[in-house]
């Protein structure tokens, strides 16, 4: 028995039975070849959005307060003052800001059907003692409707990518069970393949599934691709989220590195930096998360060996250190954000830039720099870049893929709108997020998802959280 009180081979044999007895769905059961697009998500058609506030977050282009977006196939075709597209149907874009979609590139979405156990003000209640006592008894029929419930909320937050840093892959059926939630919703992603809860330290994740989950779901489509995610190397939670020497990340990241697998990493305590540096493991393949507790030394080994960094300002801005967003910008470091999870924080990227300059505010006042444009690029094309999809979205580009979303800049909380980058930044919320299209496909639209239960996914989500709490016998 660990610690916890959990035995790690009763907890497989369980899950094991359930996916013999036919008790798991067959999605969940499948470890053979990724099924092919749902059927019930929308069609790539022909559409323009005509007279938003475009922010496109590409240089040549630029702004535009009152500009058209053609879109065909799932490409965008043109972005300009005024495009003519004769037949295509029109998406009228008066009174909306059009901008791209959020990157998120680090969510632990497994986590999700948790929240209801959850107490902020008990520690015995909080995110790491329940996502350990519950995720060892995890099915992946449980991955699947956490992710979805997760997906969900993101993409009705504007959120187009996402990173899914999935540190409770108990079995290949438990990662395709996840990647299968990221298709079945339409979102584009990179999936970041882990250990299972309070897998111990002295063994190496599953590198033998790690080419058979790059071959069967990692697409040439572009919609999902393959990382993995490594425990710390500075001992922070290693409780329950494990943590490795530098000789095991080596090995681990070498398996990853045969692949093509960049990797994620959190480093949320004092020394993991020097650590990588000196075992010759940085690299432009690695992201690493939480900037807190570096020294200048650090960031400048970072900066040298082109590695980026994931800030999740809501999180960190309650973290013992300070949180170097600033410091890393400084630096020459690529930088990104995330929300990390949605269990006690809310699925808002608003929320996330508006935390980041409240902090930056409070740590360096009038000389406080960062701009919010900036923090715009920070949640859409510098994400985009650090997650590898650059040049297939981020930015409202003739050629990339339509990654694209209209917030109502009409409504009560934003109007009337001065700067729309101020607005966005320092007043919008998820629920002016109108429309989202994700590689051409409108996912929703007028606030409502066009083709994706919500009903359904809340309702399996809440029996999900309710059997876990049974298993684990959570009081």
């Amino acid at each position: 028995m660990n610690k916890d009180g959990f035995d790690r081979r009763t907890i497989l044999a369980a899950t094991t039975a359930l996916g013999a007895s036919g008790l798991l769905p067959r999605t969940a059961q499948a470890q053979s070849a990724a099924p092919s697009t749902p059927a019930s998500l929308p069609a790539r058609g022909e559409f323009v959005i005509r007279g938003a506030h475009i922010l496109s977050m590409d240089d040549a282009i630029g702004d535009l307060p009152s500009g058209d977006v053609h879109v065909r196939a799932g490409a965008i075709v043109a972005v300009a003052a005024n495009v003519p597209a004769p037949g295509a149907p029109v998406i009228d874009g008066k009174g909306m800001i059009c901008m791209p979609g959020f990157v998120d590139t680090h969510l632990h979405h497994w986590t999700s059907v948790l929240r209801p156990l959850m107490r902020a003000d008990d520690p015995k209640l909080t995110y790491f003692p329940v996502t350990a006592a519950c995720g060892v008894v995890y099915t992946p029929q449980d991955s699947y409707r956490s992710v979805m419930l997760s997906l969900a909320q993101s993409l009705s937050a504007g959120i187009t990518t996402t990173q899914n840093w999935a540190h409770n892959v108990r079995s290949p059926a438990h990662a395709d069970a996840e990647m299968g939630a990221m298709r079945d919703s339409g979102i584009r992603g990179r999936f970041a393949y882990g250990n299972p809860a309070l897998h111990p330290n002295d063994q190496t994740i599953d590198l033998a599934d790690l080419p058979r989950a790059k071959r069967d779901w990692a697409g040439k489509d572009g919609m999902l691709t393959l990382a993995i995610n490594s425990r710390s190397v500075d001992n922070f939670n290693a409780s329950t989220r494990g943590g490795i020497t530098a000789e095991m990340a080596k090995k681990e990241w070498a398996a990853a590195r045969e692949h093509g697998l960049p990797i994620t990493m959190h480093t949320s305590g004092i020394g993991a930096i020097k650590t990588l540096n000196d075992a010759g493991l940085l690299g432009p393949d690695v992201q690493l998360v939480h900037p807190l507790a570096t020294s200048e030394e650090d960031r400048a080994a970072l900066a040298k060996n082109g590695t980026s960094y994931s800030t999740s300002p809501v999180g960190e801005s309650g973290r013992m250190a300070d949180m170097q967003f600033v410091e890393m910008v400084e630096a020459g470091v690529k930088m990104s954000l995330s929300i990390d999870h949605t269990t006690t924080f809310d699925c808002n990227m608003f929320h996330a830039m508006r935390a980041l300059h409240t902090v930056n505010l409070h740590r360096f006042g009038a000389k406080n720099k960062v701009t919010m444009k900036q923090l715009l690029r920070l949640a859409t094309i510098d994400g985009a870049k650090d997650l590898g999809f650059g040049d297939k979205s981020g930015s409202l580009t003739p050629g990339k893929r339509a990654d694209l979303i209209l917030v109502r800049a009409t409504d009560g909380n934003l109007a009337p709108v001065g700067d729309p980058y101020d607005a966005l930044v320092m007043l919008a919320q998820p629920s002016n997020v109108d429309t989202v299209v994700v590689d051409g496909r409108i996912l929703r639209r007028n606030g409502k998802f066009t083709a994706l239960d919500e009903a359904k996914v809340i309702a399996e989500a809440t029996e999900a959280c309710a059997g876990l709490k049974a298993r684990a016998k959570w009081a």
